[in-house]
């Protein structure tokens, strides 16, 4: 299988203005991005750069968004990995498929995103069959990790950090916690989202009590629906003035 088959082709573009992270999130997410600016000065001075992350919590949350806007503010190429195309029922091809991928992310000095990634760190022995493949898939995955560069960044996203074998939770510098968002930063994103339509189009009746996914795809349903109505009921105004000349 070629690496190309095995990346979600996404051209999204999103901003670091685009994402609502916690106060705590954002100030390491700016200290990241500071570290891989300079990252020539801090390697004279024998710094290492922080370049593996993993975020996790809840699903809809803005782990994936987070990860676009990193890319997008250090200027590099993101690279999604598909793992429902990665994992094979023999953990040999998958392990490969995973190294195709991680190659190429080198090679290109991009952003590696793995969502997903209890799919295949899963502790090792956290399986009654197939233990031994499974403990040699997770070996593979922490030779990669460890002698991934800082040229590149990994940073992968899963929403059950429990059953991720811990000796891969330890290979990140940085664990990035995504919960469910309160009343106000709800507000903030409806506000953030709704900026760019017409006036008459912002004001909706907002929901809470649910991730940013779902708020997303509610608002721009609202707005979807009152904007077919307006262009409706012009069309009805127009052809009424037909008849009437």
């Amino acid at each position: 299988m070629n690496s190309f088959d095995l990346i979600i082709n996404d051209k999204e573009i999103v901003s670091l203005d685009d994402t609502v992270l916690s106060e705590e999130n954002r100030a390491k997410v700016l200290q990241l991005i500071r570290e891989h600016r300079f990252a020539t000065e801090l390697h004279q001075h024998g710094l290492p750069l922080d370049n593996k992350i993993l975020l996790y919590g809840s699903s809809g949350c803005g782990k994936t968004m987070t990860a676009k806007a990193l890319a997008q503010a250090l200027g590099k190429k993101i690279l999604i990995l598909n793992l429902s195309n990665v994992v094979c029922s023999r953990i040999g091809e998958t392990s490969q498929n995973i190294k195709q991928v991680f190659d190429r992310a080198i090679r290109d000095k991009a952003v590696l995103f793995l969502d997903e990634f209890d799919q295949i760190g899963k502790a090792r022995g956290s399986e009654d069959k197939d233990v031994g493949e499974m403990r040699r898939l997770v070996n593979t995955l922490i030779q990669l990790i460890d002698y991934y560069p800082d040229t590149a960044l990994l940073i992968c996203a899963t929403n059950h950090p429990e059953i991720i074998d811990s000796a891969l939770i330890r290979r990140f510098q940085l664990k990035l916690p995504f919960e469910m968002p309160t009343d106000e930063a709800l507000d903030t994103y409806y506000t953030l989202l709704l900026s760019r339509f017409p006036e008459q189009f912002r004001i909706i009746e907002r929901r809470y009590g649910c991730s940013f996914a779902e708020a997303k795809d509610y608002a721009l349903g609202v707005v979807k629906a009152n904007l077919i109505n307006e262009l409706e009921a012009k069309a009805v105004t127009e052809a009424e003035l037909c008849i009437t000349t």
